[in-house]
Formats: structure tokens, C-alpha cells, sequence
């Protein structure tokens, strides 16, 4: 027996984490009206995926900080959120029996077992007599809508690029001014139920009861300031970031992209919300240079649903490669390599300097994540696999698809019309960070150093000693031609 008998449309947040530009919050509220119903929001703190190992201390605090923003504006909207933790499934289906639901409202994922997850919910709901409603959220356009001439999934990011830049992109949905509640406040109720309801827990609670824990301050998280980031980038009139773009996103000691990703990961800025920015910025173009600086921002939003778009198409890439022939490469996998790379202590100083950025930050620049998976798997010779697993526990924004996609590229094993690319740690280091600023700024034993010895890495011994700095742990020209033969015998 209910407890409640007000129809409930329950809006249950996964990567959503906001009240603006939401498709299925807009749904629930249409469909609360409709009904004389009340709209509540919920979210489940997954087992299955905090016991994955897929997560780690940065991201269930930048997320603890979203969820926080999140329950305050359901607040300010006259409604609430509510917490539960366990199975998803039978969380929500246990939760929505108690409080009389009707139907529920989500945003959709592309992530096998999310699909899994979410088709299974469909059906256990089903069986309870509710309604489920899943809307595209997380792209602009759907994995299974967009194709290749003869009718398959793309497999190369150029023609997808071209056929997804002339799809239609919907308009960011508008901001509710007040949720539908019932008279009785269903938090009254639920308090008096059996309902296994928890708090938000603090960070002391994830540290001490999850095992969760972050020793480094982390960006602003929550709705307010993902917006903030994206207006702050976006604003020609008053910071013109995005129209230097194109020629400043690749040197990480500048600050040259928008550093959107983890709120685009938790959904706390909608993708409409972007995409209807860069329209807005369009019309102040003023020369070519501009219109390339936001094309090539364009292309980078369109990488990332490529990446979802062969997730979703071939869904096997999450637990391999693509390419079938580098399934048996003859990794070395040294344990004692792997974990100088992790610590930052490889000798390479263009590559330690960003694994550092990494563990004191949760985020790492773009160029730099392409050279660190480069030098894993190229000079290392050790499974991309470590590496994306490294990467997801200690991200902000790590996310499976573009997290795989981005180390099967490097790996030579993903969709790379050119897979045998190997990154070249100085000369990488002498193009995108001529000065080394961005060396000195995370190694900073190395700071007496002459710039010519942090790029080239040519440190001499009694220097190395002396910075207790360690000598570099392989000779890249070596590795360099070992992992060409090995390709070579593998494919």
C-alpha cells in the first residue's frame, strides 16, 4: 500500500546533474500537469559502479559538489531530491512503489551496461504498472540516427564530422520556474514511510565508510559554475577564448580551452546550452581566422559524440581493441615502469609533468593525455588497458567512451585511419611548450634547469642526482623501433 496518493513523475538523474536545458525534467513537468501530479527528482549512488574500480576520490568529490547544487535548486524549485543507494534497479523500483509513481522521466546513456541497465528498468517498471520516458540528453544527435551512405555506423571521424555538422541541433530547453508539488509535502511523507531515503553524504563520510578520497582542491563543480565556464569561454566581447582557440588549445601552460569536460561528463551544462553558445558566437565572427578557431571547437564537441557513437555501435570496444589484430600484441607490461608513469617519475619531463598535473588535479590538458598514452603503450610497450584504467580513477571527466577511444587511438589498436603513430616526448615538448612553463610549473625540483635540458630531456647525471630527478627509465629511440617491429608482426 502507498503512503502517497498524489501522482508522482519521478525525474531520476544519472549524467543530468541539472534543472536547466533538461529534456526530461521538461517531460515531467508536462506530464505532472497534465496529471495533477507532483514531479521529484532522485539519485542513485550505484554499488556496482563505485565498487568498479571506474571511479575514484576526484570524481565522487567534484560529484558530491554537483549533487549538492542540485538539491538546492529542487529546493528553490518547491520540490526535492532524494538520495538512495544500492542496485539501481531495485532501488528505483523499491522507491517508486512507496511514493506512488507514475511514471518516471530520464536522460539516455550510450554505455553497455547503462543500455543494459536501462532496458531492464523499463521492463521492472513495467510490471508495476509504471510508465518510463527516456530522452536524448548527452548528444546533440543520436548514435542511432546518424549513418554512413551505405547504412552502417561510422567508423572514421572525418565523414562522420561532415554528416553530423549538417544534422539539425535542437534548441536548449528552458530553465522551470516551479516544480508541481502536492499540498502535502511528500518529504513529510516519506520521512514517516519506510523508504530507505539517506543524505547527501559529506566528504568525510565517502573518505572514512567509501574509501573515497581527494587531497587536492578541484575546480568548482555544480551548474552554476559549468555555465560560468562555458559564458566565460564563449564571450567574445569580453574574453575572446574561443576565438584564439585554434591556435592556443594545444599548449597546456595556457589557459586555452574551456576545461568543460567534467560538466559535460556530469551533465551539470547541457549540450543545447553549448552548442546554442557557439550560434550565438558565430554571429560575431569577424574573420577567418575566428570562423576556424570556432569550427575547430566544433569539431572537438563532435569528437566526443563520435566517441559515443561507436561505443554505442560496437560496444565490444569496451572490453578490447578494435582492431582485432592487436588482441594478442606481445605487451611487456613491466609493473615497476607502469608505476613511475603513475607517479610521474619516467625521466621524461614533458610526460611526468602531466601524469603530476593528473594527480593534483584530476584533469589533464588534451595534447598531454596524447602524449603520456603515447609513451604507455609506445615506449613502455605497456597495455593500453592500464592506462585507461589509471585514467578513469583519477579523471574528473572520465568518461568510457572518449576515455577508450582516446587510448585506442594512441594505442594504434582504436578507428585511426593512420594507426601507427608514435608521439616523440621532446619534440612534443619543444613544439607545445617552447618554454617549458608548463614543466616547471609541475616539476618543480627541475626549475634551476636550463630550458633546452627540461625539453629535450637530456639532463645531465650529477644533475639529476641533485634534483633527485630519476635518469630516463627507457631510451625512446629504442622503444621506438621495437614497438615498429612488433606492429609490423602483429598486423
Amino acid at each position: 500500500m502507498t503512503l502517497i496518493e498524489t501522482p508522482v513523475a519521478l525525474v531520476w538523474h544519472r549524467r543530468d546533474l541539472r534543472v536547466s536545458d533538461h529534456p526530461a525534467l521538461t517531460a515531467a513537468i508536462d506530464w505532472a500537469n497534465q496529471h495533477h501530479g507532483s514531479v521529484v527528482g532522485v539519485f542513485i549512488f550505484d554499488v556496482g559502479i563505485l565498487e568498479s574500480g571506474q571511479t575514484g576520490g576526484a570524481q565522487v568529490t567534484f560529484m558530491l559538489g554537483c549533487l549538492a547544487q542540485l538539491q538546492q535548486s529542487y529546493r528553490e524549485l518547491g520540490s526535492e531530491l532524494y538520495f538512495l543507494r544500492g542496485e539501481p534497479i531495485s532501488c528505483l523500483t523499491q522507491f517508486s512503489a512507496k511514493i506512488n509513481v507514475k511514471a518516471v522521466f530520464w536522460g539516455e546513456d550510450i554505455e553497455p551496461m547503462a543500455l543494459e541497465r536501462d532496458c531492464c528498468a523499463k521492463q521492472s517498471l513495467a510490471d508495476l504498472g509504471i510508465a518510463a520516458f527516456s530522452y536524448l540528453d548527452i548528444d546533440l544527435v543520436a548514435p542511432d540516427q546518424i549513418w554512413t551512405k551505405t547504412e552502417e555506423p561510422y567508423r572514421v571521424y572525418t565523414p562522420f564530422w561532415r554528416n553530423w555538422s549538417q544534422q539539425p541541433k535542437s534548441l536548449p530547453y528552458p530553465k522551470p520556474d516551479r516544480l508541481p508539488l502536492a499540498e502535502t509535502s511528500l518529504s513529510e511523507k516519506i520521512a514517516h514511510s519506510d523508504a530507505e531515503v539517506m543524505q547527501l553524504p559529506n566528504l568525510t563520510e565517502v573518505q572514512n565508510n567509501w574509501g573515497f578520497v581527494w587531497e587536492y582542491d578541484l575546480p568548482e563543480s555544480g551548474e552554476t559554475a559549468g555555465l560560468a565556464l562555458l559564458n566565460e569561454f564563449c564571450d567574445q566581447a569580453v574574453y575572446q577564448k574561443l576565438f584564439r582557440y585554434g591556435t592556443e588549445r594545444d599548449f597546456p601552460a595556457i589557459s586555452g580551452t574551456a576545461q568543460l569536460s567534467p560538466h559535460l561528463r556530469f551533465g551539470t551544462v547541457g549540450i543545447r546550452q553549448v552548442w546554442a553558445a557557439t550560434v550565438m558566437a558565430e554571429a560575431q565572427v569577424r574573420s577567418d581566422e575566428e570562423l576556424k578557431s570556432l569550427t575547430t571547437w566544433r569539431q572537438e564537441l563532435a569528437w566526443r559524440e563520435f566517441y559515443h557513437h561507436v561505443l554505442y555501435h560496437f560496444p565490444q570496444l569496451a572490453d578490447g581493441p578494435y582492431r582485432p589484430q592487436m588482441a594478442g600484441f606481445p605487451w611487456e607490461n613491466d609493473p615497476d615502469k607502469f608505476a613511475a608513469w603513475t607517479a610521474g617519475q619516467t625521466g621524461f619531463p614533458i610526460v611526468d609533468a602531466a601524469m603530476r598535473q593528473l594527480n593534483q588535479t584530476g584533469w589533464m590538458h588534451n595534447r598531454c593525455r596524447m602524449i603520456v598514452a603515447s609513451f604507455l603503450t609506445k615506449d613502455l610497450l605497456i597495455n593500453w588497458q592500464w592506462g585507461e584504467q589509471y585514467f578513469m580513477e583519477h579523471l574528473i571527466d572520465g568518461e568510457l567512451a572518449a576515455n577508450n577511444g582516446g587510448w585506442q587511438w594512441s594505442a594504434s589498436s582504436g578507428m585511426d585511419s593512420k594507426p601507427l603513430r608514435i608521439f616523440n616526448p621532446s619534440f612534443q615538448a619543444k613544439k607545445y611548450d617552447p618554454e617549458a612553463t608548463y614543466i616547471r610549473q609541475w616539476l618543480p625540483e627541475l626549475r634551476g634547469l636550463t630550458t633546452a635540458e627540461l625539453l629535450s630531456g637530456d639532463i645531465p647525471p650529477h644533475q639529476c642526482q641533485r634534483c633527485q630527478y630519476p635518469l630516463p627509465i627507457v631510451d625512446h629511440y629504442e622503444q621506438q623501433q621495437k614497438f615498429k617491429t612488433l606492429y609490423r608482426q602483429a598486423v
